[in-house]
């Protein structure tokens, strides 16, 4: 239950919301409710609480209800929460660089476009993205066209796919290496066979990051 502070304070946080909408005064509102500025004041400071007469005064100039004005209202996204289905939760989202196209196939060139961002979940752990090209990785489930989100790191574990630089061109391939001996690139699709790079081959390699999700569009 609401003490009388809290209740102050709902109301004041209430009216100055709903007076801010419509570009009030609190001269605006006294005139509304026929009272003196310092009686609005006293509302707005959250001091007092008018009678239930200016209350429904108010409720009907902005066509609301009562419980509007003394009642707490949620936070939007806490609102949003609690209409949906158990175990659901809403969405944040942020934007991810697209640096531009990673071949999913035979390396292309590595071609950055840093004005393009894809909107996206905040929980995803990444840096930046890029558009797979060719069908390399559809045993991994990532199509052409889809974006791959990658989280920057040097190196990864044995058997992660990752975003790779061979030279200037960009691929994107399952990871397998003994360090200062060799890497292997492995595709997941079996028509292309693994990239080995051994030797002075090795200063040719690097690793961009760790792909860490994908995102398909429904065709």
């Amino acid at each position: 239950m609401s003490t009388d502070n809290e209740t102050r304070m709902i109301f004041s946080n209430n009216i100055k919301r709903y007076a801010a909408e419509r570009h009030l005064q609190q001269t605006d509102i006294a005139n509304i409710c026929k009272v003196s500025t310092s009686a609005v004041n006293s509302w707005f400071l959250g001091q007092k609480i008018p009678r239930m007469d200016k209350i429904k005064m108010l409720a009907d100039f902005f066509g609301i209800s009562v419980s509007d004005l003394v009642e707490k209202r949620l936070d939007p996204k806490e609102a949003i929460k609690q209409h949906l289905p158990p175990n659901c939760f809403p969405i944040t989202r942020k934007k991810y660089p697209l640096l531009g196209k990673i071949a999913c196939g035979k390396p292309i060139f590595a071609e950055e476009d840093r004005e393009s961002y894809i909107m996206s979940g905040m929980d995803i752990d990444a840096d930046f993205c890029l558009q797979a090209s060719g069908d390399s990785m559809i045993g991994a489930r990532i199509m052409d066209g889809d974006i791959v989100f990658i989280r920057s790191q040097p190196m990864v574990d044995n058997g992660e796919i990752a975003a790779v630089i061979i030279d200037d061109e960009a691929t994107l391939k399952r990871v397998y290496y003994t360090p200062g001996e060799k890497i292997i690139l492995m595709s997941e699709n079996p028509k292309y066979p693994p990239l080995v790079y051994i030797g002075e081959e090795l200063d040719t390699i690097h690793i961009l990051g760790k792909a860490v999700a994908f995102q398909s569009d429904v065709k």
